[in-house]
């Protein structure tokens, strides 16, 4: 009786690892998805700057980066509401067609305006996709499992932080930047003929039919991206462009209030201030991380392929961070993970702005990268962890798209008025200097209110 009851506790405290045969092809499927997105970041913020050149678009390269991150907080509210009501797989599927027509679009543009509509479309179908994934995770893996499958989800960064850069300055050296954006359609069809056959065991997962749409969110979501986008494009007016600016910012912030937690603009602790510290952290990040192959190409006369190199090693750095700390497990806590993490970016970022403000060596925003990357590979999968762990099955998919909907409206809002300052500043001051000061201000703002994390019960929607 001893025995078997040893072995039956055995059995009990063994927990199936993700790539198990229970989950071993829906995490096959899953990663291949980021890793398509992956793919398609870096290898986009590679060219951009010699797509902005030949189109002749350096009045629109913020808004190619910020568009698409604004049209993905309306993907992410619409496939949140969408999951909750049917389940992550339909939403899923819509949202990689939407991307693929994003892509060809991009792809076969002849004008910076019409690269800009792609990748609206690509920004709408990738926003989707994430919140989608979120919630397959939360229906799929058990708690235990979601900072590994999280770290998983980050070390598909890994090979495309290797190739993509590198691969993307190539391939536009040697044919055209039309082949980056058109050559992603080949990835996404692969991909999902991995995810096919991952995704028919949630069939039985379908969603509460009961849970009403949000048509109040979705429109406070068009609204959102619609201030930002106006940001872009009236801030640099003549005379009241400075006003419409602030005007912009505002209606931004009011629009995306009811789309996260109650108090999350207000650093509530736990989940809201979870959110927050996400948001501003993505928002530090990849509001500088666009301008870094731009500088060294535009100032140190780098080519497109060795630009890339400065965001692989932040990408590696990412993924490797976010590897060990998925290994840590519980040794390592959320929160601790988390002000780590918002350190390490500010301090890369710092750096970045040390290089452009002191013109220094252009090794030194390589390695300012590599260490804010680290930060970002700490902090990102245990605030994905931490979101799903305050939230209930019914809350699932409003707090993934919430959580997404903050990375995404921060980063859009910072490139929207980095634009603006690159814009204004270009002929009077180092504009560098200054986008790289407005996200060492956001970093900053993270770091001090990364401390507000701390672990509750779960929590209803309060919008």
């Amino acid at each position: 009786m001893t025995t078997e009851t040893g072995e039956m506790r055995a059995t009990t405290v063994t927990e199936p690892g993700i790539l198990s045969g229970a989950y071993l092809w829906i995490t096959i499927g899953a990663c291949a998805l980021v890793f398509l997105g992956a793919f398609e970041s870096l290898a986009v913020t590679t060219v951009m700057p010699a797509v902005s050149a030949d189109l002749d678009g350096e009045r629109l390269y913020a808004l190619a980066f910020a568009g698409p991150l604004a049209t993905g907080v309306i993907g992410m509210v619409a496939a949140g509401n969408w999951a909750d009501r049917r389940g992550p797989v339909e939403p899923l599927y819509t949202s990689v067609g939407i991307f693929v027509i994003g892509l060809l679009v991009a792809g076969f543009a002849p004008t910076m305006e019409v690269l800009v509509a792609g990748r609206f479309a690509q920004g709408l179908g990738s926003g989707a996709l994430t919140v989608a994934l979120y919630v397959v995770v939360a229906r799929v893996y058990p708690r235990e499992l979601h900072p590994a499958i999280f770290a998983g989800f980050a070390a598909a960064w890994v090979v495309p932080s290797l190739i993509g850069p590198t691969v993307a300055g190539a391939v536009t050296e040697l044919w055209s930047w039309h082949w980056v954006f058109l050559g992603v359609v080949v990835l996404v069809l692969a991909a999902l003929l991995m995810v096919v056959p991952a995704l028919r065991g949630l069939a039985h997962n379908d969603g509460d039919a009961s849970t009403p749409w949000a048509f109040g969110r979705l429109g406070w979501s068009v609204l959102a991206a619609l201030a930002v986008l106006g940001l872009n494009l009236l801030g640099d007016v003549p005379g009241v462009g400075p006003v419409l600016a602030v005007v912009a910012v505002i209606v931004a912030l009011v629009a995306v209030r009811p789309l996260l937690p109650r108090g999350t603009l207000r650093a509530r602790r736990g989940l809201p201030s979870v959110i927050l510290v996400r948001g501003l952290a993505a928002a530090a990040f990849f509001g500088a991380q666009v301008y870094i192959p731009y500088l060294l190409t535009e100032r140190y006369e780098v080519s497109p392929t060795l630009a890339g190199l400065s965001l692989t090693g932040g990408a590696l750095a990412w993924s490797v961070a976010a590897t060990v700390q998925g290994r840590m497990g519980a040794r390592l806590s959320s929160v601790v993970a988390v002000r780590i993490g918002t350190v390490l970016v500010l301090v890369g970022i710092g750096m970045a702005l040390a290089t452009a403000a002191l013109r220094a060596d252009a090794a030194l925003i390589i390695a300012a990268w590599i260490v804010a990357g680290t930060g970002m590979g700490l902090m990102s999968p245990r605030t994905s962890a931490l979101t799903l762990a305050l939230s209930t099955p019914e809350t699932q998919g409003f707090n993934s798209s919430a959580m997404t909907v903050a990375d995404s409206f921060g980063s859009a809002l910072a490139l929207a008025i980095t634009g603006v300052l690159f814009a204004s500043l270009a002929s009077v001051a180092d504009p560098f200097t200054a986008v790289f000061a407005l996200a060492a201000a956001i970093g900053g703002a993270a770091v001090v209110l990364a401390p507000r994390l701390a672990s509750r019960q779960p929590q209803p929607v309060e919008a």
